[in-house]
């Protein structure tokens, strides 16, 4: 009983979809702000969620009735998933264990071939579209995410993300000034990874309507929209755990504080550039992000001797 809690309530399902919705609303009152707009109310979010619940399903003639029902579930239970593996708050992960990072990005990484699926078995060529410049984005920005995670990975010298976070915490004031450099990749990694702007080319309303999710409507689409709000949970979560470990003095409260620094570096960058085109965003990664993120990790080897 105490693991079906765990699993669907605390600090599962519904303590993750919750927590993505108030993400989202913290993201979309920033963005707002930023463009001298009031935004939208704090229960928008949820509004919206039952809004979509409420509305007619409908399956294409051309799409593969199965998956396109299954897949929505399925991106949305890897996200949740992913989530189970983090310790937040000063509580521990559901199943701490030497190499839980892989695990976690094993799990993200699904979610993104997820969304692939997701869009080509629409049937809808901006389905196909979208999915096929949603790989691209996702194999050029895999990989500096990746090897910035892996810079507190090699300063704490473990998989583990409690051993890493509790190393970050005692040693914040000496590796910070090296971690910036991976903060700063990660950060932008992450937008690439979750498909935001700048780096919406795979889901671009003027172009491919709206790529993968141009067939999409009702619960499924709700599902999809969910299962994106978990993924900024976790992206955020992470780059909390690994370089803004201040739930280690503040608790639960740091955690969440951590979060919104994070969202908030996001909305940013949202709201500061326009859309770039999909070899401009790969450009971007190949040249600069990988780079520099395989800098960050020298820099770390060097620091852990």
């Amino acid at each position: 009983m105490a693991d079906l809690f765990k699993l669907l309530v605390f600090p599962g399902f519904l303590f993750v979809v919750n927590f993505g919705l108030f993400l989202e609303w913290v993201d979309r009152k920033i963005y707002a702000r930023m463009q001298h707009r009031v935004g939208p109310p704090w229960y928008q979010p949820w509004l919206d969620t039952i809004k979509l619940f409420t509305k007619e399903d409908v399956i294409p003639e051309k799409a593969n009735p199965f998956m396109f029902t299954f897949l929505p579930v399925l991106d949305l239970a890897a996200a949740v998933t992913a989530f189970l593996y983090l310790p937040f708050g000063g509580f521990s992960s559901v199943n701490p264990f030497p190499g839980d990072l892989v695990v976690v990005v094993f799990f993200l990484t699904l979610s993104t071939l997820l969304l692939f699926l997701i869009g080509w078995y629409s049937g809808s060529p901006f389905g196909r579209v979208g999915s096929l410049r949603a790989v691209t984005q996702f194999l050029a920005y895999e990989v500096p995410l990746v090897l910035s995670l892996l810079t507190p990975a090699l300063l704490a010298g473990s998989w583990s993300i409690s051993t890493i976070k509790i190393v970050m915490a005692q040693n914040l004031s000496r590796f910070l000034p090296v971690t910036l450099l991976a903060l700063a990749v990660s950060l932008l990694s992450l937008q690439g990874k979750l498909l935001r702007v700048p780096f919406d080319a795979p889901e671009a309303e003027t172009e491919i309507v709206a790529g993968p999710l141009t067939e999409y409507t009702g619960r499924r689409l709700a599902f999809i929209r969910l299962a994106e709000r978990a993924e900024l949970v976790v992206g955020a979560g992470l780059i909390s755990n690994l370089f803004l470990p201040f739930d280690k003095v503040l608790g639960m409260l740091g955690f969440f504080v951590s979060c919104v620094v994070v969202v908030f570096g996001l909305s940013v960058l949202r709201a500061s550039f326009a859309r770039l085109r999909i070899e401009d965003t790969t450009l971007i990664s190949w040249k600069y992000l990988i780079p520099f993120s395989a800098l960050g990790m020298a820099l770390a080897i060097m620091v852990r001797g």
